[in-house]
């Protein structure tokens, strides 16, 4: 059986390999060697350890000795004939990270699923959940060719959009129990809900949840007022998505956001301008209504999926229109789809300006607030990015989202646990995936820099730092991704994504600018 298993592992290897020199394995045996640990369960670091994986699953754990203090080698687990050993001493070991709401790129911005899932896999980034993407069976296809090494992809976990593919939508309590036990049929894993008329929202989530898929939210304003998170999570939805239909939830002195009259919701300005006022008028933190809402998310053990990155620009344009990566990684079509529009969603810069931003920053003090104190009460609070919208890129966003988690009060720590093991609880993933234990899935991702010192070090760019040379240099960057028991060269992806960006320049003989700039 063992001499089966390698020569199953020897095909799948060479499948990958002929496809590009960015992958090594899978391996009969691999050994991570000197690793400090950074686990998904909140336990602060431990090393040097050495970590044993036997087709794709993790055999063994093992503290080898003391900083500092050379290893007695008899001491260590032996490396088999066929296998492959990391020497990682001086490198830290995280599980892989598991984004919560990840577009495989989109059409209008001309992103591809290979452009994207080399991102991906370049930040650490080994587990996504689809939200509504192009077509299920889209998805799903390329997920079937992920679980089969057959592409450089991590794994995908597909929620359908509510309602997709029916010809007149959806108009009737029976009308969703049909969708829904059509879509599980069909092989998704969920379905991600934008909001709906309450009895067909009723329906729609008993039917699911009979049939044991997984359910996230973005409360849509055009159906919010009637159906926010309390409704949602009573009615045994599992997760929410951004934050619209809390802060309705929220409301102690009215029933509807506070709409300007000559607001029209399909002016996208319109749109994000008064969302950046929508907290303020949610009860204010820690007061009678605020903690009753909280304590009864609690209970009913609701996850909460904030995408804090997403909306950033919306407090500072300037930074997230110059970040350092686009030069190098965002694909011409996709900087286009980024620029003042009328018709492109998240493009909502017809006049941007100050006092817009000041109202999302303080929309989003009293937003991780919320969050926060959810976190402090023992509340899920999970990583997802949301990018290919609003100049955030695919992968660097989700880095950054880990850095606005840190922001909003979480301890490093507390932020690896909701990018690992709070995604693969909220999954009911966590006996697979989410933290490095003896029986799970070799998810990994290793890094030569401490990411509790600095989250940037797990930007594809690193992070800067003078030397005692007086030397400016970059450190960081991950270094591997081990993802189905494939061993990623995380720089290496990240040059054939410039080399791709490049490519794409050169055809269409172009320079990146800023709007309104020739």
């Amino acid at each position: 059986m063992r001499n089966l298993l390698i020569t199953f592992s020897f095909f799948i290897s060479i499948a990958l390999q002929a496809q590009s020199d960015l992958a090594q394995g899978p391996f009969s045996q691999l050994i991570i060697r000197g690793v400090t640990l950074i686990n998904g369960n909140g336990a602060p670091p431990q090393g040097p350890i050495d970590v044993v994986i036997e087709n794709d699953r993790i055999v063994k754990v093992a503290v080898v000795g003391y900083p500092g203090v050379e290893i007695n080698d008899k001491r260590r687990p032996v490396l088999e004939e066929g296998g492959k050993e990391i020497d990682a001493s001086g490198m830290y070991l995280l599980p892989g990270f598991i984004d919560m709401h990840g577009h495989i790129g989109g059409i209008s911005q001309g992103a591809d699923w290979d452009y994207v899932f080399k991102l991906w896999l370049a930040h650490g980034i080994t587990t996504v959940r689809e939200p509504s993407g192009r077509s299920r069976e889209w998805a799903l296809d390329l997920k079937k060719r992920s679980e089969k090494n057959e592409i450089i992809a991590p794994r995908i976990i597909q929620y359908t959009g509510f309602g997709s593919g029916a010809k007149y939508g959806i108009n009737s309590p029976d009308e969703a129990r049909e969708w829904v036990r059509e879509n599980a049929k069909a092989g998704s894993d969920g379905i991600k809900f934008f909001g709906a008329a309450p009895e067909i929202m009723e329906a729609a989530l008993d039917e699911n949840n009979k049939l044991g898929l997984g359910s996230a939210c973005h409360h849509a304003q055009l159906s919010v007022a009637r159906w926010n998170v309390l409704h949602s999570a009573r009615a045994g939805l599992t997760s929410m998505e951004h934050w619209y239909g809390l802060p309705e939830a929220l409301f102690d002195d009215r029933t509807v956001q506070d709409y300007p009259l000559d607001y029209n919701y399909q002016n996208e300005q319109h749109r994000f301008e008064q969302a950046g006022k929508l907290w303020e008028q949610a009860a204010a933190p820690y007061s009678e209504h605020w903690n009753r809402v909280m304590e009864e998310l609690l209970a009913l053990d609701f996850t909460l999926d904030p995408t804090f990155n997403i909306y950033e620009a919306s407090r500072d344009l300037h930074r997230a229109r110059r970040a350092e990566w686009h030069e190098e990684y965002t694909l011409p079509s996709l900087w286009r789809f980024y620029q003042p529009s009328k018709i492109s969603h998240g493009s909502y810069w017809h006049y941007w300006g100050t006092e817009q931003e000041i109202s999302w920053r303080k929309n989003f003090q009293l937003w991780m607030t919320f969050v926060n104190e959810y976190k402090n009460r023992g509340g899920r609070v999970t990583t997802g990015s949301d990018s290919g919208f609003i100049f955030q890129l695919y992968g660097f966003a989700y880095v950054r989202e880990l850095e606005l988690l840190r922001e909003a009060g979480f301890h490093p720590l507390e932020v690896i646990r909701s990018a690992t093991l709070n995604g693969a609880e909220a999954l009911k993933m966590d006996d697979q995936i989410g933290s490095i234990e003896v029986g799970k899935l070799a998810d990994m991702v290793l890094v030569d820099s401490n990411p509790l010192e600095n989250l940037k070090v797990l930007y594809g760019t690193g992070a800067i730092k003078l030397t005692q040379d007086n030397e400016v240099v970059r450190v960081g960057g991950v270094k591997y991704t081990i993802s189905n028991g494939v061993i990623y060269d995380a720089k290496a992806l990240l040059k054939e994504v410039k080399n791709m960006v490049d490519k794409a320049k050169e055809e269409e003989n172009f320079t990146l600018s800023q709007p309104g700039v020739n």
